[in-house]
């Protein structure tokens, strides 16, 4: 089984301006003249994870890594002005021409996927490839299965704890229940709601239970940036046209792709990178046995990196 690469630090930083609310926080690592790859947060309100360096041959990529608007070092912190999914997909247009590249390689898990996905249905002139994993196309049935009716059938106890903040509010928005606490005047209430929010999250994403993984999740910091901004796009439908992903799935039939899924995975089950990989035609679907959603789930880092050698020796 492969394992990531050793620990790595960026060779560069780098702060673009987006918008007149906006900052991104870039940094680079590997070989400037390697193969360019671009690695998508999850999300929405996730950030660049140290881990994520590491799925890719430092010796080879060029590896380009952000902190979507309002995410981890962009600033201002939290920021939900002028932020939206297609100002996002913008931004990593900006992102490529600010880094002078012709084409890259464009990955990401989770919400990193959804975005991949709409960048390269728009620009694939300018992709020569994409790596996903954990995919989610955002659709209603998406958004239902984690808030709703899905995941809370498997883990019920967690559910439980997960809605106490939101208690005597509407359980029918859970979205905008907990955004009138996140925005509201009582601080403890606040945090309570953003580590419920980040705990649950935690708690469903990997196969066996993870610790560190919820450690991470709900540092006060990192849980108020992604119960805030996750909830704002909840209430917006992640400002998408339902089913759009798919229906626009025909413009990426020229482009080399894997999409890479764990069978168990509770948060954005398998049944979206099937329906994308039939409407897709062209995409290689690999299910990995034993694994969920978390990119800490030893069987889908041994999957990601196996799949970032063959993009290596593809553009070798």
């Amino acid at each position: 089984m492969l394992v990531l690469y050793p620990p790595i630090k960026p060779y560069a930083t780098h702060h673009l301006t987006v918008a007149m609310n906006h900052e991104l926080y870039i940094e680079e690592v590997g070989t400037p003249d390697g193969i360019p790859v671009l690695i998508i947060h999850d999300g929405p309100g996730g950030h660049i994870r140290s881990i994520s360096r590491r799925y890719f041959d430092p010796e080879k990529y060029r590896i380009i890594l952000f902190d979507q608007r309002g995410c981890g070092r962009s600033i201002p912190v939290a920021n939900l002005k002028e932020n939206t999914t297609q100002s996002l997909v913008s931004d990593i247009e900006l992102i490529r021409k600010h880094m002078d590249i012709n084409k890259w390689l464009i990955t990401g898990g989770g919400w990193g996927s959804t975005l991949a996905l709409l960048y390269a249905e728009e620009y694939s002139e300018h992709v020569s490839g994409l790596l996903l994993w954990s995919i989610f196309l955002a659709r209603k049935q998406d958004i239902n299965w984690l808030y709703s009716k899905g995941t809370q059938q498997i883990f019920p106890d967690e559910w439980q704890k997960f809605i106490h903040p939101i208690a005597g509010l509407d359980l029918n928005n859970i979205a905008e229940s907990f955004f009138k606490i996140l925005t509201g005047e009582d601080d403890l209430q606040r945090r309570a709601a953003d580590k419920a929010w980040a705990t649950w999250e935690a708690r469903c994403a990997s196969l066996e239970p993870q610790q560190k993984l919820v450690e991470e999740f709900t540092d006060p910091f990192y849980a108020k940036i992604l119960a805030k901004i996750k909830c704002h796009y909840l209430m917006n439908d992640y400002f998408l046209e339902d089913n759009i992903i798919l229906n626009n799935a025909k413009k990426l039939a020229r482009v080399p792709a894997i999409l890479i899924h764990g069978r168990y995975n509770m948060l954005y089950p398998l049944a979206a990178a099937w329906d994308l990989s039939n409407a897709w035609g062209n995409a290689q679907l690999n299910i990995v046995r034993d694994a969920g959603h978390a990119t800490t789930d030893p069987a889908l880092i041994d999957a990601i990196i196996h799949c970032s050698n063959e993009f290596k020796n593809l553009f070798r």
